[in-house]
Protein backbone atom coordinates (compact mmCIF):
# COMPACT_ATOMS: atom_id res chain seq x y z
CA UNK A 1 0.00 0.00 0.00
CA UNK A 2 2.61 2.27 1.24
CA UNK A 3 4.25 2.36 -2.91
CA UNK A 4 0.74 4.74 -3.74
CA UNK A 5 2.69 7.30 -2.23
CA UNK A 6 5.96 7.58 -4.33
CA UNK A 7 5.20 10.54 -5.78
CA UNK A 8 6.38 13.56 -3.76
CA UNK A 9 4.25 15.91 -6.45
CA UNK A 10 0.79 14.03 -5.04
CA UNK A 11 1.71 13.92 -1.32
CA UNK A 12 2.59 17.93 -1.56
CA UNK A 13 -0.92 18.47 -2.75
CA UNK A 14 -2.70 16.55 -0.55
CA UNK A 15 -0.92 17.75 2.72
CA UNK A 16 -1.88 21.28 1.08
CA UNK A 17 -5.30 20.24 1.53
CA UNK A 18 -5.81 18.90 4.49
CA UNK A 19 -3.86 22.09 6.12
CA UNK A 20 -5.95 24.23 4.13
CA UNK A 21 -9.07 22.46 5.61
CA UNK A 22 -7.54 22.86 9.34
CA UNK A 23 -8.00 26.98 8.46
CA UNK A 24 -10.85 29.14 9.21
CA UNK A 25 -14.52 27.48 8.31
CA UNK A 26 -14.83 30.46 6.17
CA UNK A 27 -12.06 30.26 4.06
CA UNK A 28 -12.25 26.39 4.09
CA UNK A 29 -15.40 26.94 1.92
CA UNK A 30 -13.54 28.88 -0.47
CA UNK A 31 -10.59 26.43 -1.18
CA UNK A 32 -13.31 23.64 -1.10
CA UNK A 33 -15.36 25.02 -3.59
CA UNK A 34 -12.25 26.48 -6.09
CA UNK A 35 -9.83 23.23 -5.90
CA UNK A 36 -12.62 20.63 -6.39
CA UNK A 37 -13.19 22.90 -10.00
CA UNK A 38 -17.08 23.18 -8.79
CA UNK A 39 -18.59 26.26 -10.60
CA UNK A 40 -20.03 29.01 -8.68
CA UNK A 41 -23.41 30.02 -10.01
CA UNK A 42 -25.21 33.50 -9.81
CA UNK A 43 -28.73 34.91 -11.52
CA UNK A 44 -28.08 38.39 -11.82
CA UNK A 45 -30.37 41.02 -12.07
CA UNK A 46 -31.26 40.41 -15.41
CA UNK A 47 -32.04 37.15 -15.00
CA UNK A 48 -29.02 35.64 -16.16
CA UNK A 49 -27.48 33.33 -14.95
CA UNK A 50 -23.71 32.82 -14.64
CA UNK A 51 -21.05 30.22 -13.45
CA UNK A 52 -17.30 30.90 -12.79
CA UNK A 53 -14.89 28.33 -12.15
CA UNK A 54 -14.89 29.82 -8.52
CA UNK A 55 -14.56 33.14 -5.87
CA UNK A 56 -13.81 35.90 -8.86
CA UNK A 57 -10.11 36.89 -7.43
CA UNK A 58 -10.20 39.92 -10.17
CA UNK A 59 -13.37 42.34 -10.20
CA UNK A 60 -13.83 45.18 -11.52
CA UNK A 61 -16.85 47.71 -10.76
CA UNK A 62 -17.93 50.38 -13.52
CA UNK A 63 -20.06 52.39 -10.42
CA UNK A 64 -18.72 53.86 -7.23
CA UNK A 65 -21.72 51.86 -5.65
CA UNK A 66 -20.62 48.46 -6.72
CA UNK A 67 -17.33 49.33 -5.70
CA UNK A 68 -18.06 50.55 -1.91
CA UNK A 69 -20.00 46.90 -1.74
CA UNK A 70 -17.04 45.16 -2.88
CA UNK A 71 -14.90 47.14 -0.36
CA UNK A 72 -17.06 46.41 2.68
CA UNK A 73 -17.52 42.54 1.96
CA UNK A 74 -13.82 42.30 1.68
CA UNK A 75 -13.49 41.32 -2.22
CA UNK A 76 -10.13 41.81 -4.34
CA UNK A 77 -10.85 45.03 -6.53
CA UNK A 78 -8.80 45.95 -9.43
CA UNK A 79 -11.00 48.20 -11.24
CA UNK A 80 -12.92 51.20 -10.45
CA UNK A 81 -15.05 53.72 -11.89
CA UNK A 82 -13.47 56.74 -13.57
CA UNK A 83 -13.37 59.48 -11.11
CA UNK A 84 -15.06 62.75 -12.95
CA UNK A 85 -15.06 65.47 -10.93
CA UNK A 86 -15.96 63.40 -7.94
CA UNK A 87 -14.23 61.79 -5.19
CA UNK A 88 -12.73 58.78 -5.39
CA UNK A 89 -14.76 55.62 -3.38
CA UNK A 90 -12.70 55.50 0.27
CA UNK A 91 -9.84 52.88 -0.29
CA UNK A 92 -9.81 52.77 -4.12
CA UNK A 93 -7.83 56.00 -5.00
CA UNK A 94 -4.71 53.13 -5.83
CA UNK A 95 -7.04 51.31 -7.66
CA UNK A 96 -6.70 51.55 -12.18
CA UNK A 97 -9.48 53.54 -13.12
CA UNK A 98 -11.67 51.61 -16.29
CA UNK A 99 -14.12 53.99 -17.43
CA UNK A 100 -17.83 54.07 -16.31
CA UNK A 101 -20.97 51.77 -17.44
CA UNK A 102 -21.60 54.56 -19.99
CA UNK A 103 -17.94 54.00 -21.35
CA UNK A 104 -16.18 50.75 -20.97
CA UNK A 105 -12.52 50.84 -21.17
CA UNK A 106 -12.25 47.08 -22.88
CA UNK A 107 -8.21 47.77 -23.06
CA UNK A 108 -7.64 48.19 -19.35
CA UNK A 109 -9.93 45.52 -18.20
CA UNK A 110 -8.02 42.56 -20.68
CA UNK A 111 -5.28 44.10 -19.19
CA UNK A 112 -6.37 43.48 -15.67
CA UNK A 113 -7.41 40.22 -16.22
CA UNK A 114 -10.81 40.93 -14.80
CA UNK A 115 -13.21 37.41 -14.35
CA UNK A 116 -16.05 39.70 -12.85
CA UNK A 117 -17.22 43.12 -13.73
CA UNK A 118 -19.75 44.71 -12.29
CA UNK A 119 -22.41 46.49 -14.75
CA UNK A 120 -25.35 48.29 -14.83
CA UNK A 121 -28.15 46.34 -16.14
CA UNK A 122 -29.64 49.12 -18.13
CA UNK A 123 -26.65 50.60 -19.58
CA UNK A 124 -24.17 47.88 -20.14
CA UNK A 125 -26.42 44.68 -21.55
CA UNK A 126 -24.73 45.54 -25.03
CA UNK A 127 -21.18 45.01 -23.47
CA UNK A 128 -21.78 41.81 -22.99
CA UNK A 129 -19.96 39.84 -25.57
CA UNK A 130 -16.94 42.10 -25.53
CA UNK A 131 -16.23 41.15 -22.15
CA UNK A 132 -16.27 37.98 -22.39
CA UNK A 133 -14.43 37.92 -25.28
CA UNK A 134 -11.49 38.95 -23.17
CA UNK A 135 -12.46 36.49 -20.46
CA UNK A 136 -14.66 38.22 -17.94
CA UNK A 137 -18.25 37.49 -16.59
CA UNK A 138 -20.42 40.77 -16.68
CA UNK A 139 -22.70 41.11 -13.45
CA UNK A 140 -25.67 43.09 -13.82
CA UNK A 141 -27.56 44.45 -11.58
CA UNK A 142 -29.33 48.27 -10.65
CA UNK A 143 -29.71 50.80 -7.73
CA UNK A 144 -32.95 52.56 -8.21
CA UNK A 145 -34.65 52.40 -4.84
CA UNK A 146 -32.76 50.87 -1.25
CA UNK A 147 -34.05 47.59 -1.57
CA UNK A 148 -31.66 47.33 -4.78
CA UNK A 149 -28.68 48.55 -3.10
CA UNK A 150 -29.43 45.61 -0.31
CA UNK A 151 -30.27 43.04 -3.32
CA UNK A 152 -26.63 44.18 -5.09
CA UNK A 153 -24.98 43.60 -1.22
CA UNK A 154 -26.81 39.99 -1.03
CA UNK A 155 -25.80 39.28 -4.82
CA UNK A 156 -21.88 40.43 -4.25
CA UNK A 157 -22.16 38.59 -1.02
CA UNK A 158 -23.03 35.15 -2.32
CA UNK A 159 -20.40 35.86 -5.16
CA UNK A 160 -17.67 36.22 -2.75
CA UNK A 161 -19.15 33.70 -0.14
CA UNK A 162 -20.02 36.40 2.08
CA UNK A 163 -23.21 35.61 2.76
CA UNK A 164 -23.13 36.70 6.46
CA UNK A 165 -21.20 39.88 6.10
CA UNK A 166 -23.34 41.01 3.61
CA UNK A 167 -26.43 40.10 6.28
CA UNK A 168 -25.36 42.41 8.72
CA UNK A 169 -24.69 45.09 6.36
CA UNK A 170 -27.82 44.87 5.07
CA UNK A 171 -29.25 44.44 8.99
CA UNK A 172 -27.86 47.93 9.61
CA UNK A 173 -29.40 49.36 6.41
CA UNK A 174 -32.66 48.11 7.38
CA UNK A 175 -32.37 49.31 11.01
CA UNK A 176 -31.75 52.94 10.04
CA UNK A 177 -35.11 52.86 7.42
CA UNK A 178 -37.19 51.79 10.26
CA UNK A 179 -35.68 54.44 12.19
CA UNK A 180 -36.39 56.96 9.40
CA UNK A 181 -39.57 55.92 9.63
CA UNK A 182 -40.46 56.23 13.14
CA UNK A 183 -38.37 59.51 13.26
CA UNK A 184 -40.36 60.57 10.16
CA UNK A 185 -41.03 64.86 10.54
CA UNK A 186 -44.38 65.62 11.53
CA UNK A 187 -44.47 68.13 8.57
CA UNK A 188 -44.13 66.70 5.69
CA UNK A 189 -41.99 68.85 3.28
CA UNK A 190 -42.28 69.74 -0.49
CA UNK A 191 -39.34 69.10 -1.79
CA UNK A 192 -38.47 69.33 -5.98
CA UNK A 193 -35.56 66.92 -6.39
CA UNK A 194 -33.26 67.56 -9.46
CA UNK A 195 -31.19 65.74 -11.16
CA UNK A 196 -28.88 68.53 -13.16
CA UNK A 197 -25.78 68.52 -15.27
CA UNK A 198 -24.71 71.91 -17.08
CA UNK A 199 -27.84 72.88 -19.18
CA UNK A 200 -29.46 69.97 -18.50
CA UNK A 201 -31.99 69.54 -15.73
CA UNK A 202 -34.84 66.60 -14.55
CA UNK A 203 -37.40 66.00 -12.01
CA UNK A 204 -36.55 63.17 -9.79
CA UNK A 205 -39.48 60.42 -9.74
CA UNK A 206 -39.97 58.37 -6.73
CA UNK A 207 -39.17 55.11 -8.97
CA UNK A 208 -35.37 56.84 -9.00
CA UNK A 209 -33.13 56.20 -5.87
CA UNK A 210 -32.90 59.57 -4.85
CA UNK A 211 -36.67 60.17 -5.43
CA UNK A 212 -36.74 56.63 -3.11
CA UNK A 213 -34.43 58.17 -0.27
CA UNK A 214 -36.63 61.20 -0.46
CA UNK A 215 -39.74 59.61 0.65
CA UNK A 216 -38.13 57.21 3.41
CA UNK A 217 -36.78 60.22 4.57
CA UNK A 218 -40.20 61.60 5.44
CA UNK A 219 -40.54 64.10 2.33
CA UNK A 220 -43.21 64.74 -0.33
CA UNK A 221 -41.72 64.57 -4.01
CA UNK A 222 -44.08 67.58 -5.79
CA UNK A 223 -43.12 65.57 -8.99
CA UNK A 224 -44.11 62.23 -8.12
CA UNK A 225 -47.24 62.14 -10.62
CA UNK A 226 -45.12 63.78 -13.57
CA UNK A 227 -44.57 61.76 -16.77
CA UNK A 228 -41.72 59.93 -16.78
CA UNK A 229 -39.29 60.76 -19.76
CA UNK A 230 -39.21 57.71 -22.28
CA UNK A 231 -35.43 57.48 -22.16
CA UNK A 232 -34.95 57.79 -18.55
CA UNK A 233 -37.87 56.66 -16.89
CA UNK A 234 -37.03 57.72 -13.09
CA UNK A 235 -36.75 61.21 -14.12
CA UNK A 236 -39.61 63.85 -16.02
CA UNK A 237 -38.97 67.28 -17.36
CA UNK A 238 -39.47 70.18 -15.24
CA UNK A 239 -42.56 71.83 -15.65
CA UNK A 240 -42.41 75.40 -14.49
CA UNK A 241 -46.23 75.92 -13.76
CA UNK A 242 -46.64 72.58 -11.74
CA UNK A 243 -43.75 73.39 -9.75
CA UNK A 244 -44.70 76.99 -8.63
CA UNK A 245 -48.52 75.89 -7.87
CA UNK A 246 -46.97 73.13 -5.93
CA UNK A 247 -44.64 75.97 -4.43
CA UNK A 248 -42.00 73.58 -3.13
CA UNK A 249 -39.59 73.99 0.62
CA UNK A 250 -36.78 73.06 -0.76
CA UNK A 251 -35.02 72.48 -3.97
CA UNK A 252 -32.85 69.63 -4.04
CA UNK A 253 -30.17 69.27 -7.03
CA UNK A 254 -27.89 65.67 -7.79
CA UNK A 255 -25.49 66.24 -10.08
CA UNK A 256 -22.66 63.92 -11.28
CA UNK A 257 -20.40 66.64 -12.50
CA UNK A 258 -19.09 70.08 -10.91
CA UNK A 259 -21.45 71.05 -8.74
CA UNK A 260 -20.97 74.79 -7.89
CA UNK A 261 -21.33 75.17 -12.13
CA UNK A 262 -24.39 73.35 -12.01
CA UNK A 263 -25.66 75.37 -8.93
CA UNK A 264 -24.91 78.45 -10.91
CA UNK A 265 -26.64 77.36 -13.98
CA UNK A 266 -29.67 75.97 -12.19
CA UNK A 267 -30.40 79.13 -10.33
CA UNK A 268 -29.62 81.26 -13.94
CA UNK A 269 -32.46 79.00 -14.83
CA UNK A 270 -34.39 80.36 -12.07
CA UNK A 271 -33.47 84.02 -12.75
CA UNK A 272 -34.97 83.70 -16.50
CA UNK A 273 -38.45 83.06 -15.19
CA UNK A 274 -39.80 85.93 -12.24
CA UNK A 275 -42.05 83.15 -10.78
CA UNK A 276 -39.65 80.86 -9.15
CA UNK A 277 -38.28 84.00 -7.24
CA UNK A 278 -41.47 83.23 -5.50
CA UNK A 279 -41.37 79.77 -3.85
CA UNK A 280 -40.50 79.25 -0.31
CA UNK A 281 -37.02 77.84 -1.29
CA UNK A 282 -36.39 80.18 -3.03
CA UNK A 283 -37.12 83.04 -0.84
CA UNK A 284 -35.89 80.57 2.42
CA UNK A 285 -32.74 80.03 0.58
CA UNK A 286 -33.17 76.12 0.70
CA UNK A 287 -31.84 75.76 -3.07
CA UNK A 288 -28.55 73.48 -2.19
CA UNK A 289 -26.54 71.13 -4.41
CA UNK A 290 -26.21 67.25 -2.46
CA UNK A 291 -23.09 65.50 -2.20
CA UNK A 292 -21.93 63.88 -5.39
CA UNK A 293 -21.00 60.53 -3.96
CA UNK A 294 -23.93 60.27 -1.76
CA UNK A 295 -26.77 61.38 -4.33
CA UNK A 296 -25.38 62.00 -7.99
CA UNK A 297 -24.35 58.00 -8.02
CA UNK A 298 -25.15 54.79 -6.20
CA UNK A 299 -23.34 55.27 -2.61
CA UNK A 300 -23.54 51.81 -2.17
CA UNK A 301 -23.25 51.13 2.08
CA UNK A 302 -23.50 54.60 2.25
CA UNK A 303 -27.38 55.18 1.85
CA UNK A 304 -27.26 55.34 5.30
CA UNK A 305 -25.50 58.54 5.20
CA UNK A 306 -27.80 59.50 2.25
CA UNK A 307 -31.03 58.90 4.40
CA UNK A 308 -29.73 60.46 7.58
CA UNK A 309 -28.79 63.50 5.41
CA UNK A 310 -32.23 64.23 4.86
CA UNK A 311 -34.01 63.25 7.87
CA UNK A 312 -31.68 65.95 9.45
CA UNK A 313 -32.32 68.75 6.68
CA UNK A 314 -35.90 68.45 6.66
CA UNK A 315 -35.90 68.62 10.52
CA UNK A 316 -34.32 71.79 10.52
CA UNK A 317 -37.47 72.94 8.70
CA UNK A 318 -39.60 72.53 12.04
CA UNK A 319 -36.90 74.21 14.02
CA UNK A 320 -37.33 77.58 11.79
Amino acid sequence: MLKQWRSPLLLLTLCSLLLTACGPGGQREVIAATSTGQPLTLTDFTGRELSFPGIPKHIVALGSGEADIILALGGALVGRPTSTGTTPVKGTEEIMQVGSAHEVDLEKIAYLKADAVLGNAQLNAKDIPALEGVGAQLVLTQAHSVTDITRQILLFGQMLNKEQQAQQIISGIEAEVQSAAAASTRQKPRVLLVYGAPGTYMAALPNSLGGNILELAGGVNIAADYPALQSYPQYATLNTERIVEANPQFILIMTHGNAAEVQQGFEQEMRQNAAWSSLDAVVHNRVSVLPAELFGTNPGTRVTESLQMLITLFSNLELQ
